[in-house]
């Protein structure tokens, strides 16, 4: 710092320690506006270079709690046709629009955007022997994959929640799509600093599958051995990105193989072995089966993630802590963020403050939900 000071760099020369997460959850399931998280990352917006923000919202359509909200990018009206053929062979569409959005001068290049409610047709599903959830999966990559339908990504699919994200800085997406109108229990917010993959409307984050969205600040460095790992029980990365591998993994291990969020952290963030040795033989048991079990699925490298889904959130760092995470609660509330200064702009006043350890899972249920 001294040099930078010297030489009148200070101040011009951005030294990265990661994007920006926040989180926001009402433990009761109250429901409150977006424009609160949008101010949370507004104050983190040094963290974030104009390439990627977006945000989870959950709890926004009661109206329509029993039907899958899939929000859709088209690149050409085009796509938007071959797509809505596609959707309806498969399910019956209740209702159809597009997403509300205002000009904002900061986000440019912007596809159609268009939000549907639906549910699988009963004659499709028990055809293809699937359970619900994984037929609405297998549709999901089949648009994504652009194997049959080129130019449309669907990026948000479950069920009273949906996603919101652009290129842009996280303040600006969040006033593009008039988040301040939409009211929930829990929003997640991302603003992303892209190193290594390109900045792009579809790989901004958050990324979601289902009820699950995953925002990450970090490198994945065994993007690779997971990727590989996971696209043989049917997952496509196809995004750029090596978030995406998260929330496939994060749908994995707790829809499909049933681990609590408990188990799943210590699988994705797992202790090290010198680490589990030490433990009692219960614990340690435990521990060497999840270890060896699920070895493909341990994530190496910085990170701190938030995962939400419909019932509660989830914070997790990387075992050696290596990404910043605060976590703040008043009341009902609980806030999480990169910084504590994210969480004092919307409650001054908290009863408790904290940063979770490293590999320490911070799971918050909403309203009773299963976690």
């Amino acid at each position: 710092m001294q040099e930078f000071q010297e030489d009148g760099r200070e101040g011009r020369v951005r030294i990265p320690s990661g994007c920006a997460l926040t989180g926001v959850i009402s433990k009761s399931g109250k429901r409150m506006s977006g424009e609160c998280v949008i101010r949370s990352i507004s104050v983190m917006h040094d963290r974030s270079n104009g390439l990627g923000g977006g945000f989870a919202a959950y709890g926004i359509y009661p109206e329509y709690r029993d039907l899958y909200a899939f929000h859709i990018f088209y690149e050409s009206p085009a796509a938007k046709k071959e797509c809505e053929e596609f959707l309806e062979e498969h399910f019956d569409i209740v209702n159809l629009s597009k997403i509300p959005t205002r000009k904002v001068k900061e986000i440019t290049n912007e596809p159609l955007i268009w939000r549907y409610f639906l549910t699988p047709l009963p004659t499709k599903l028990a055809d293809s022997q699937l359970d619900e959830r994984e037929f609405v999966v297998k549709c999901v990559f089949r648009i994504n994959a652009n194997e049959k339908i080129k130019g449309a990504y669907v990026f948000s699919c479950g069920k009273n929640m949906g996603v919101f994200k652009a290129v842009g800085f996280p303040e600006d997406v969040g006033r593009f799509y008039k988040l301040e109108e939409y009211e929930g229990y829990c929003f997640t917010a991302h603003g992303r600093y892209p190193t290594n993959t390109p900045g792009w409307w579809g790989g901004a984050h958050p990324f979601a599958l289902l009820d699950y969205s995953v925002v990450h600040n970090g490198e994945i460095s065994s993007y690779d051995a997971n990727r590989r790992a996971i696209e043989m029980y049917g997952y496509k990365c196809s995004l750029q990105t090596d978030t995406e591998v998260i929330t496939y993994i994060i749908d994995y291990l707790h829809r499909r193989k049933r681990l609590t969020l408990e188990e799943i952290a210590t699988v994705v963030a797992a202790p090290f072995w010198q680490t589990i040795e030490r433990m009692e033989p219960r614990e340690r048991e435990e521990h060497e089966y999840l270890r060896t079990i699920f070895s493909s699925q341990l994530i190496t490298g910085p990170f701190s993630i938030l995962v939400g889904f419909n019932g509660g959130l989830m914070a997790l760092n990387d075992r050696l802590k290596l990404r910043s995470m605060v976590v703040g609660e008043r009341g009902d509330m609980v806030y999480i963020a990169s910084e504590e200064a994210a969480i004092r702009v919307i409650e001054p006043n908290l009863d408790n403050l904290w940063a979770p350890k490293g590999g320490e899972p911070v799971i918050i249920p909403a309203n009773g939900g299963n976690v």
